[in-house]
């Protein structure tokens, strides 16, 4: 029974008589501690903090998420707090709230930073897309639904000319990013607790293929085309494109475009839910979670 409590107790060897206290793992100096932790990323940090108040203490000096935050991480965080909150939060904080999705500008759009990759991640809803006809309401509607993070969708029952677009400008982190319209045919609702799909407006898009282009301030391109053919009621995301960042201290533009404007028939049944933009590395994480 003595063996198996003695392991809360300081182990000694003896050398030539005298008693000397092994080294144990809490005795390593917290600034020492700190500097490792530098080494590591976000969530072996976390776990490391567990383990005694001396790693807890190291875990929350400033040097150290300073390093796993952008380097441009000012300007990311001026989008969603204000000056004297920024002032005032630990960088250990600020990283903690940037790497949970953000809401700015009225709501209309998101941000947040990968934990693996330290980039940029956006979310842009479809109320924040100049949508050509959106006021018409024999047209468009508005959605509200719970299976958008934006609480809405835009829906389109008919129409000829149809022409979706938007744009973005920020100071992104290094790296290639990807992005996609979120979209669905048919709209969805719940009867009973069971969530149907109502998918008699939808027609048109067989025809004719939609057109997908994006393109950056640093004369970056993309296009592509296909037929809007994905499953009524399932969520779907059409790549548009890739753009790559090289300079995080340079803002860079970005204007993404889905038409199908062929007036000799038209399309609808189709809702909108947003446009992400996200590191390249990291959209199966968000897109395969949906």
């Amino acid at each position: 029974m003595g063996a198996n409590i003695s392991g809360g107790f300081p182990e000694f060897d003896r050398n030539d008589d005298v008693y000397s206290r092994k080294p144990r793992l809490v005795d390593v100096p917290e600034n020492c501690v700190a500097l490792i932790m530098t080494r590591l990323d976000p969530p072996e940090i976390c776990r490391l903090a567990r383990l005694s108040k001396v790693f807890r203490r190291a875990s929350s000096a400033d040097f150290i998420w300073e390093l796993k935050l952008p380097s441009n991480y000012r300007v990311i965080a001026q989008k969603v707090f204000d000056e004297i909150t920024l002032r005032k939060l630990l960088k250990k904080d600020l990283y903690a709230k940037l790497s949970r999705p953000n809401l700015f500008d009225g709501g209309t759009k998101e941000l947040w930073i990968d934990k693996n990759t330290g980039r940029l991640c956006l979310s842009i809803s479809s109320k924040s897309l100049r949508i050509t006809g959106i006021d018409d309401r024999r047209y468009w509607s508005h959605l509200p639904t719970d299976e958008s993070r934006f609480q809405s969708v835009a829906y389109v029952q008919q129409i000829w000319w149809f022409e979706v677009g938007g744009e973005f400008e920020i100071q992104f982190p290094s790296g290639t990013y990807s992005l996609f319209f979120r979209i669905q045919l048919g709209k969805t609702s719940k009867r009973l607790g069971r969530r149907i799909c109502n998918s008699e407006h939808i027609h048109g898009w067989d025809i004719k293929p939609v057109r997908f282009q994006l393109a950056t301030s640093d004369n970056q391109q993309a296009v592509s085309q296909c037929y809007l053919n994905n499953n009524p009621g399932n969520w779907s995301h059409y790549h548009v494109g890739d753009f790559k960042v090289t300079n995080p201290d340079i803002s860079t533009g970005i204007k993404f475009s889905m038409t199908q404007i062929d007036c000799t028939h038209t399309k609808g049944g189709l809702c909108i839910d947003s446009v992400f933009i996200l590191p390249k590395e990291y959209v199966k994480e968000v897109i395969g979670s949906e």
